[in-house]
């Protein structure tokens, strides 16, 4: 048996999580393992087609279809967001990060897409989650993880306009909510919903079938059950394939509202490891590619993203590593996790990709040690 099946195996057998599937591409020689159950009741085996909520490795995909705008000039990146999304046209900023959410200052200038592209629009989640301006961002930002209890994106906009920035547009990396705005602006600048325009600009010319924000009923025999840890060694179920996911949610959340495959993001993977072209079609220009997988940050920015980061940067949609930290993390690799168990990455350097999915949900943001057990085993030789 490979290094990945008996990694894979070992976390299945201690009960860390029901099943998995891990893939790991390099090139035309593609190895899936498929370990375990689609539930923990061990009612059907996982497979190479199981579904899985995918979380925040939704992120790159949004991020590729707002490019894809910005490719056909819909959109600039220095254009405010306001043109689309008035609700932000007059945005305010509290005096300091720890102020209270009344004691604001206006922004010095408008946020952009390129901000909101970068995860810098001044919203999101820092560090420090008890600071005043990020207690009312999660009124806002609920849970990623449970996209459906959401409101409809005008709503959500709404009550996000009425939160303060933590910092000015451009001066901070904040995770998470710059994602759903990337979402709710392709909507806006397209007069497309979310899940219409990603399934014509990408997913169907990418042959991803089986992603999208809601699972039909002819495919929920291949879609996992959700578990979170119960802080005693057991797992409690969130969520069933009659769940959530049976119907469309009223908010896409682009920042984690999809499922998909492993096959499926694999050949995301592979449209930006061939610079934008798939299939004969050139889907984004290779310079958005370039972008997307470039890091933007400042060595600030990135210190104060640790908690989610790890020192790494960041590009448009997800992380890119800028040190080699550990054996997987190469300089240029791009890709994320998601707060459901599942991680994406691809080096473009070596045209490596490794996808795991799992459906035990993250207790935080570090990454769990199955995650990095799994990108140990597959990291190059």
């Amino acid at each position: 048996m490979s290094d990945l099946y008996n990694t894979l195996r070992r976390h299945v057998d201690d009960g860390t999580v029901p099943g998995a599937v891990g893939l790991v591409a390099r090139g035309d020689d593609v190895e899936v393992v498929a370990v375990g159950s689609a539930d923990a009741d061990g009612s059907a085996p996982m497979t190479r087609e199981s579904v899985f909520r995918i979380a925040s490795i939704t992120k790159p995909i949004v991020a590729a279809a707002l490019l894809t705008l910005v490719d056909d000039g819909t959109v600039g990146l220095a254009d405010p967001v306001a043109e689309w999304l008035p609700e932000l046209e007059k945005p305010v900023v509290v005096r300091t990060p720890g102020a209270p959410v009344d004691d604001v200052v206006p922004a010095v200038r408008p946020i952009t897409v390129e901000d909101v592209l970068s995860s810098r629009p001044g919203w999101g989640f820092p560090a420090d989650f008890t600071l005043p301006a990020v207690r009312a961002l999660f009124e806002v930002q609920r849970d990623g993880r449970a996209p459906q209890s959401m409101p409809d994106q005008d709503a959500w906009l709404a009550a996000l306009s009425r939160v303060p920035l933590l910092h000015q547009p451009g001066a901070a990396w904040l995770y998470n909510t710059a994602s759903d705005l990337q979402g709710v602006l392709i909507a806006r600048a397209s007069g497309r919903p979310l899940p219409d325009y990603l399934a014509e600009r990408l997913l169907e010319p990418l042959g991803m079938a089986d992603t999208g924000f809601v699972v039909p009923p002819e495919k929920r025999d291949r879609f996992t059950s959700a578990y979170r840890p119960d802080g005693a060694g057991a797992l409690v179920r969130t969520d069933t394939p009659d769940g959530a996911f049976a119907s469309a949610p009223r908010f896409a959340s682009g920042a984690g509202g999809l499922v998909s495959t492993a096959d499926d993001w694999l050949a995301f993977a592979r449209l930006l490891l061939n610079g934008g072209e798939a299939n004969g079609r050139r889907l984004l220009t290779s310079a958005s590619v370039e972008r997307m997988t470039t890091d933007h940050l400042t060595a600030a920015q990135r210190d104060a993203g640790t908690l989610f980061l790890e020192g790494q940067g960041w590009g448009y949609g997800g992380q890119v590593d800028v040190t080699s930290s550990a054996p997987w993390n190469v300089p240029g690799r791009y890709g994320w996790v998601g707060g459901t168990g599942t991680a994406a990455h691809l080096v473009p350097s070596t045209g490596t990709v490794t996808i795991l999915l799992t459906q035990v949900a993250m207790e935080s943001p570090t990454p769990p040690q199955l995650m990095r057990d799994f990108w140990r085993s597959t990291a190059e030789a």
